[in-house]
């Protein structure tokens, strides 16, 4: 925890107001596999740094800053060029780009926001026949966030993972469209419940989705009790890491 702090406070001093410079686990095209936007086609920015500390998190390795490369947003934002179509007809078919971690927030992302939108073509960005968004138009950019931070950068799409172990700032609960709450024991539906009653009427700003996940390891014992308690509480809906399903990133 102390060697991400230090670098956290490196890039701030590094980069002043904003972070133009920022430590990538890793980058990666694939598919959505949790959440409101399961199935859909996605380019992962995963972001190393995070002080939470899930004793069932399945990305540990994304704790720490000190074993991966520190790269300029520029770098970021070329590497999600090549999967998006260009005017002269390269790239992939584009999708949504989901910035995740560690905990992204850790780090002030509006430059990357921006240099995104800048980035990638309106007529890819606002696709909602590939990436519905409730609320006006699709959305490309999504951010995953334990909300422990203070919001930075400008989504179409915020998924809000609380923690116990981290208590979330209420901004994130404002601005929230999905709340997605991890189920590893029964004492995470009184959780879920306590942050669902954060959100504000009629639940965020978008969509305000609310669903329960199994932990993996826990999923074949907590699974049964998730589908008996959305089937009594139907605000909840069931969201599963499809993606280890079905065997993609």
């Amino acid at each position: 925890m102390i060697e991400t702090t230090k670098r956290k406070i490196e890039f701030r001093i590094q980069n002043s107001e904003f972070d133009i410079y920022l430590p990538v686990m890793e980058t990666f095209y694939s598919i959505q596999g949790e959440g409101f936007h399961t199935g859909t086609p996605a380019f992962f920015i995963r972001l190393a740094g995070c002080d939470a500390g899930c004793h069932w998190c399945d990305v540990k390795e994304s704790w720490s800053t000190e074993n991966y490369s520190v790269k300029s947003i520029d770098e970021i934002v070329s590497e999600v060029e090549a999967y998006f179509p260009s005017p002269n007809g390269g790239g992939k078919g584009g999708g949504s780009v989901i910035v995740t971690g560690g905990e992204p927030l850790m780090y002030n992302l509006d430059m990357l926001t921006k240099k995104l939108k800048s980035a990638i073509p309106p007529s890819v960005r606002w696709n909602t026949d590939s990436v519905p968004f409730v609320g006006g138009g699709g959305g490309a950019l999504h951010l995953e966030t334990s909300g422990a931070y203070p919001l930075s950068g400008e989504w179409d799409w915020i998924c809000l993972s609380p923690k116990k172990f981290k208590t979330p700032l209420q901004e994130v609960f404002s601005k929230a469209n999905e709340l997605k709450v991890i189920i590893y024991n029964k004492d995470d539906f009184r959780f879920a419940e306590e942050c669902a009653s954060l959100l504000p009427s009629p639940a965020g700003e978008g969509l305000g989705v609310r669903s329960l996940q199994p932990e993996w390891s826990k999923r074949n014992e907590m699974l049964p009790l998730i589908v008996e308690y959305v089937q009594q509480n139907p605000k909840w809906r069931i969201s599963l890491q499809t993606h280890k399903y079905i065997g993609v990133r």
